[in-house]
């Protein structure tokens, strides 16, 4: 990737290890804009048929970002080449570590990375009609978090569990208990979800073992509410395992926080994008359930957070990201590059 900027005549820095940053100097002074790629891949082993498909064993860009570094370099190029048509600077951003918290986006702001600049968008791929651009105000992607736990039981010989604390029994109203916050607790025009996806306990179908594992993953758009979904959750596993005499443990993961979009910068990306691949395929979408590190850049600067459509299963895809046979149409690269070129000359030219 360096020698690629380099040869557009660009000097990378590296202000991490793993990361890159690159920028476009305009043709005179103006403001300073960030255009952000993530690049990191996922630990799975890529199941599709491509010519160019991972050749390391349970790594996989099962995420589209390698498509996002693509998009981004392409645009970079273009962007060289329009360099004395505007003024001001686009500063190009190849972030690492976003699926691995605390996420790299965390450790390039401490690195003041975006201390010089005065707006920052960011794009992802998605499972949505090919080449289209959706754009959402305010809340963009969830809070992703949750916890691990251990409930301590005593084990038993399976004959005689008057003799043991079952932790699998506390399991069991444990995790209904857990699916009663999103239905009672937080309103129900929110995203919420509470989803326990690990129950592990026991050897033999004759023996109360000594203790069960869950994992819990939570997810919200509001950051009150992901209070209150962690404050829930402790009461109910805290309360129903003494009700049977069991002792919790708590081993919490503490997710991105939620991604803000700027609203102008909103509008300015979705006119941009109505320029960049025609009105009827840019328009206004709804927020994500995943969650991303570029959160910690939109609280720090002005920022706005994108999504650019791959390809569905009309298109015969039918894997959504995260799956080891994630696929993409490669016409959408080209929506993608020119959205990011025009997002940047048009704030720079506002």
């Amino acid at each position: 990737m360096t020698e690629t900027l380099e040869s557009f005549g660009l000097t990378p820095t590296h202000p991490t290890e793993t990361s890159v940053v690159a920028v476009i100097e305009g043709k005179g002074p103006g403001m300073t804009v960030a255009l952000r790629a993530d690049m990191d891949a996922l630990p799975l082993n890529e199941e599709t048929d491509n010519e160019f498909k991972s050749t390391v064993d349970g790594v996989m860009h099962a995420c589209g970002h390698d498509t996002h570094t693509a998009m981004l370099l392409g645009a970079a190029k273009a962007l060289t080449e329009l360099k004395d048509t505007f003024n001001g600077r686009v500063k190009l951003i190849f972030q690492h570590a976003g699926e691995t918290p605390p996420g790299g986006a965390k450790e390039m702001v401490a690195a003041g990375v975006l201390e010089d600049v005065d707006a920052i968008w960011g794009m992802h791929i998605m499972n949505q009609k090919t080449g289209t651009v959706s754009v959402h105000k305010g809340p963009a992607s969830a809070v992703a978090g949750g916890f691990f736990l251990k409930i301590n039981g005593q084990g038993s010989h399976g004959s005689m569990p008057q003799d043991g604390i079952d932790p699998v029994l506390v399991a069991a109203p444990v995790t209904v208990a857990l699916n009663t916050i999103v239905s009672r607790n937080v309103a129900p025009d929110h995203m919420n979800v509470v989803n326990v996806g690990m129950i592990q306990a026991g050897q033999a179908p004759n023996v109360i073992p000594d203790s069960a594992k869950l994992g819990v993953s939570m997810r919200t758009v509001d950051d009150n509410d992901w209070n209150i979904l962690k404050e829930r959750a402790t009461e109910i596993v805290e309360n129903v395992c003494a009700a049977y005499g069991a002792k919790p443990e708590f081993q919490w993961a503490e997710g991105y926080p939620v991604v803000i979009n700027n609203d102008e910068l909103a509008e300015l990306a979705l006119d941009a994008a109505k320029k960049a691949v025609g009105d009827e395929n840019a328009f206004w979408g709804p927020p994500t359930s995943a969650s991303e590190d570029f959160s910690y850049f939109a609280r720090e600067i002005p920022g706005c957070f994108i999504f650019l459509g791959g390809g569905t299963a009309d298109d015969g895809l039918p894997y959504m990201n995260h799956h080891p046979k994630f696929d993409i149409k490669e016409e959408a690269l080209e929506a993608g590059a020119r959205t990011e070129v025009q997002i940047a000359l048009d704030f720079l030219a506002s």
